[in-house]
């Protein structure tokens, strides 16, 4: 006999445990509840269950540190909202069909709440109903929705800067990806619970209405029926129909205001370490001076005849002796804090006399205690602070990260996070950028003014403060905000302070992208490509060259602005000539040739005829002669170097006169020898070799370098 199966979703709640059965069960009994009539006995236990349910809700709200910590919170406000409007159908139903018999007839729990709470006085119960619904609905119910509704508005608004804080972090290096994932998911929670409590609100304030109105028909609707059905008198239909409505309404709005109250201290809660009672202790009783005064004018209002003299008396010589307790605890702290640093004077001496050569010997030296030197460091002064701070929604923090993926993307490796504090030795508007604690760069930023760049071409002169731009230092000045349209009208390039750093780092992270790429970065540089071509990157490294070679030879590239995004060349072309040489320069050379084209298109995009600089065909043989007989170029007689420096410098200024990228056309030998010895003096300079040039393109020679005058 085949084994009766359950249905797939059946058996996949029965896996998950009971836990997952908890809601639906719970929504098929409120759905029982209106619509099966139930005895006064599930009456009691709901009712019960309700009250606790409430209590249960408050207390956790309570002791709730963060509002996220309590998540569930708008859901629990629906299903208790449903919970007590089903409990007021059900127990409608009974008090209707049963509410002649006596105030039993609806469970013991309504009629102890109109008899014991209200006295068995109708008139009572209803000013003491309407009283706790006014309470509910205009005073806690109304203030928490709205407080709700602020923090959605604002959580959503501050939603864009957070995240973009959360990226600059990541990039920066201060957090990893699984803390940038969990605090982007609490970003997106936190709006998703301050919208889900607006509207969970309106379920709260819905209730206090339907309590209101199904009060009044319980009390209409009984007397209908005590008097028509059931030939009561009047007095004795409103007296039993009333009291039953009245203990079925307040048992429904007393935990509906717990609910309200718990609702309240969620959502106006200030985010904090502590939860709410702990913050009501350390808050409200933390200054002893209050205390002092608050008791001193209870115990004056003691003194005043009529006044419940005992009472006062007491309040205020309560809170004096707690103020003055407090008092004395705050003054003993320093004299303990005092003493403990004495004892560990004392020790250290004893110690150094002994021959100890540590000041503490509870904390030993450690490898903790060694800072590591951040690759890239930008250290700021106090008025730039705000261009950094992701509490402000600095936007140099997005800058930064788009300059590494715009880095990224254009060279081919990651660069080093950027690493970022403040340095109050710096002048306030001061920056300085260090490359392994080294200073590389620095200059001024003036937050909310605007730095008017001229490129050349700009006409008439700008009031302001005239300095340079850090990054390539052509003329400038700093403008207000105001004049920012009228700078641009005559030719300057307006920038803000923001975009002054960010270029600025970007024009050093470029210019020093041989001295980023360390070992790790070639490591993860091939990691990344062996999920592409796997086979290629085993047979390399280390097989035929090592890390350390391959790492030198991407240096050379990068140092003469080469981009090594093409590593499957670069790689082919080590695979092919590593058997030869295994030295970086030699190797660097075929790796340029091989990338020669890529190499040509980064100088001269889309053109097809490359004007260029030569050498002149004495200065040429002469150059080949001394590195024939085995010179590499660090010998260079002075004087012939201070005249290839000289002319190849306004070569070079006539070049980028014309609009042209200077460009200094050599053979394949003097390559390398004349791109180290004029790189320092020129660096904008590029240096090709005829190997280098594909076919296609044609060359324009546009000056000679070392011919006679």
């Amino acid at each position: 006999m085949n084994a009766i199966q359950l249905p797939a979703w059946l058996s996949g709640l029965a896996n998950r445990g009971s836990s997952a059965l908890a809601a639906p069960i719970l929504i098929i009994l409120l759905l029982v509840m209106m619509i099966l009539p139930l005895p006064a006995f599930l009456l009691d236990v709901f009712f019960s269950f309700n009250i606790a349910l409430s209590v249960i809700v408050l207390l956790t709200a309570l002791y709730t540190v963060k509002p996220l910590d309590f998540m569930a919170f708008p859901a629990i406000l629906l299903v208790s909202t449903m919970l007590r409007l089903s409990l007021n159908v059900a127990s409608t139903r009974v008090v209707l069909t049963q509410g002649h018999t006596g105030g039993a007839s609806a469970g013991k729990v309504i009629e102890a709440f109109g008899h014991f709470l209200i006295g068995g006085n109708y008139a009572v119960g209803i000013v003491v109903f309407v009283i706790l619904t006014i309470i509910n609905f205009t005073v806690v119910t109304k203030g928490a929705g709205r407080i709700a509704e602020v923090g959605a508005r604002f959580a959503l608004d501050a939603m864009p800067g957070k995240q973009m804080a959360i990226d600059a972090d990541l990039n920066a290096g201060l957090i990893g990806e699984q803390d940038a994932r969990r605090r982007r998911s609490e970003v997106a929670q936190e709006a998703e619970f301050y919208g889900a409590m607006d509207g969970a609100s309106k379920y709260v304030r819905g209730d206090a209405v339907a309590g209101i109105m199904v009060t009044l028909i319980n009390v209409i609707g009984g007397l209908i029926v005590g008097m028509v059905q059931h030939d009561m008198a009047f007095g004795d239909a409103i007296k039993n129909y009333t009291l039953l409505a009245i203990g079925d309404g307040l048992v429904a709005q007393i935990p509906s205001l717990i609910i309200s109250i718990a609702a309240g201290m969620v959502v106006s809660r200030v985010a904090s370490d502590q939860d709410i009672g702990n913050q009501l202790v350390s808050q409200l009783f933390a200054k002893p001076e209050v205390l002092y005064i608050t008791g001193a004018i209870l115990g004056g209002m003691g003194l005043i005849p009529g006044m419940p003299n005992l009472v006062f008396l007491l309040f205020g010589g309560l809170l004096g002796g707690t103020g003055y307790l407090m008092d004395k605890r705050l003054k003993e702290a320093p004299k303990k804090e005092e003493e403990a640093k004495a004892a560990a004077a004392a020790a250290g001496a004893s110690g150094a006399a002994g021959g100890a050569a540590t000041p503490s010997e509870s904390e030993e030296a450690t490898w903790q205690d060694v800072m590591q030197v951040d690759t890239l460091g930008l250290e700021v002064g106090y008025r730039l602070i705000p261009l950094v701070d992701k509490g402000q929604s600095g936007e140099l923090l997005k800058r930064i990260k788009g300059i590494r993926k715009k880095f990224a993307q254009e060279v081919g490796f990651l660069a080093p996070p950027v690493h970022i504090r403040d340095n109050l030795e710096l002048r306030p508007s001061a920056y300085r950028i260090t490359l392994k604690g080294v200073e590389v760069g620095t200059g001024e930023a003036m937050n909310g003014q605007y730095l008017a760049i001229n490129p050349g071409m700009a006409t008439g002169a700008l009031p302001g403060a005239p300095t340079t731009d850090p990054a390539f230092g052509l003329p400038a000045v700093w403008i207000e905000a105001g004049m920012r349209e009228q700078a641009q009208g005559m030719g300057y390039t307006v920038v803000d302070a923001g975009t002054v750093i960010a270029t600025h780092l970007n024009h050093i992270i470029t210019t020093h992208a041989s001295e980023l790429l360390g070992r790790i970065e070639v490591q993860a540089l091939l990691d990344h490509l062996v999920k592409e071509v796997p086979k290629l990157v085993e047979d390399l490294v280390p097989k035929v060259v090592t890390l350390s070679t391959l790492q030198k030879v991407l240096q050379n590239l990068l140092a003469e602005g080469v981009h090594i995004r093409d590593m499957r060349t670069i790689i082919e072309t080590l695979s092919e000539f590593a058997a030869l040489t295994q030295d970086p320069t030699e190797l660097t050379t075929q790796v340029r040739i091989a990338l020669g084209r890529a190499i040509v298109q980064q100088l001269f995009p889309g053109s097809t005829e490359l004007s260029v600089m030569t050498l002149d065909n004495r200065l040429e043989r002469l150059l080949m002669q001394a590195l024939g007989s085995g010179n590499d170029g660090t010998g260079i007689e002075p004087g012939l170097a201070d005249t290839i420096a000289q002319q190849a410098g306004q070569a070079a200024m006539q070049q980028e006169a014309m609009g042209l990228t200077p460009v200094l056309l050599v053979p394949g030998p003097l390559r390398t020898l004349l791109s180290r010895f004029l790189r320092r003096a020129l660096p904008q300079l590029k240096v090709l070799s005829h190997s280098e040039i594909p076919e296609t393109k044609t060359i324009r020679v546009t000056s000679l370098v070392g011919a006679p005058t």
